[in-house]
């Protein structure tokens, strides 16, 4: 019978390589939010002369737009990434070409050809017709038509993929509702683990949870250091989803061990783990194996848009399968080994029974 139990240091060993570079990174800002959660206007385009990020970033900036993050994707696309930027044209935001109404569209929205023949007619105005309008600054009431004639008239016609603005206001709520979603989530997870299987068997569980969160989070903090790579919504639901499979494929593994209790009353706790982790060993393996084969379908043959979803989730199941595995399970015998020396240095007999709780 094979000794999985007995290399528990080598299994702890191997996840503190794969969790403790993507620690670092987290703490050096790899982690890159997408505008899900910083607000801004976003858009992916490709133009006729397909200009590279360099060049966009530095034509941007002559246009008054000197924060603009641009990045180079595949087939020529380029990802612009702005302030929020108004998407309604000026025609329908501003109707009124009253001098009132053009103060406040002034503050919103470019003023329309209508608004600013009224203003040029206005004697108190200082402005002259012939004057050359200066580049917009990137704030809310940009219009995103103008920077896209201003772009199209230096790089050729452009074909958009995708366009979005997120508020700063939405990005922070999202933020704020994620957190409480991820600590609440792990609060009810760990509440139910000590009911049904006590404060160590819970602890353990949460202890190895926590290992595939920190190991999918420090991946892309790894990835978005070094390849601008950024996690949007959906990496939180991605989270959620890891959360819930980790948990499940370790408490298969615990009920396993309270049901050997019984069966291998007479053997240590070590050797009761080991069996239990034999046993459902195979059936962990094949449950991650389907779930694995249909998320790098999705991976390599799945939209972009769901591309940091289903890299999020494929890492969870593999961490998710290991750490039920070679995690939970030894921690809770390291524990009680603990406890064992810490009892016989005291001079206090064990309890009679085999697992702790």
């Amino acid at each position: 019978m094979y000794d999985i139990v007995g290399k528990r240091n080598l299994w702890f060993t191997i996840s503190a390589i794969l969790t403790i570079p993507g620690l670092i990174f987290i703490f050096l800002g790899g982690l890159k939010p997408s505008i899900d959660f910083t607000g801004g206007t976003e858009w992916e385009v490709r133009y006729a002369d397909e200009p590279n990020a360099q060049e966009m970033t530095a034509t941007l900036s002559e246009l008054g737009y000197e924060d603009a993050l641009v990045t180079q994707l595949s087939g020529g696309l380029l990802r612009i990434r702005t302030a929020p930027i108004d998407l309604i044209p000026a025609e329908a935001a501003a109707p009124s070409p009253s001098p009132s109404a053009s103060a406040s569209a002034s503050v919103s929205i470019a003023p329309s050809p209508s608004a600013s023949s009224s203003s040029s007619a206005d004697p108190s105005s200082s402005a002259s017709p012939s004057a050359e309008p200066s580049p917009a600054p990137i704030a809310d009431g940009t219009e995103f038509a103008d920077l896209e004639d201003e772009l199209e008239g230096i790089f050729g016609p452009g074909e958009p993929r995708s366009l979005r603005t997120v508020g700063p206001i939405i990005g922070a709520d999202l933020i704020r509702s994620s957190a409480i979603l991820i600590v609440i989530g792990e609060l009810f997870i760990l509440a139910y683990l000590w009911m049904r299987f006590g404060f160590r068997f819970g602890t353990a569980a949460i202890v190895a949870l926590l290992h595939d969160v920190i190991l999918v989070v420090g991946t892309f903090a790894i990835l978005g250091f070094f390849f601008n790579v950024e996690f949007d919504a959906l990496f939180v639901t991605a989270l959620l989803t890891i959360i819930g499979f980790s948990v499940h494929d370790t408490i298969v593994v615990f009920d396993r061990i309270r049901e050997n209790r019984i069966r291998h009353a007479g053997e240590s706790f070590g050797a009761i783990v080991n069996h239990s982790i034999l046993q459902t060993m195979g059936r962990s393996i094949i449950t991650s194996l389907t779930v694995v084969v249909t998320l790098g379908a999705l991976l390599l043959l799945g939209p972009p848009t769901i591309r940091t979803f289903t890299l999020a989730l494929l890492l969870g199941v593999v961490s998710g399968t290991y750490s039920s595995i070679f995690n939970a399970s030894q921690i809770l015998v390291a524990w009680n080994e603990w406890d064992a020396r810490r009892r016989t240095r005291a001079g206090v007999p064990r309890p009679a029974r085999s697992i702790p709780r």
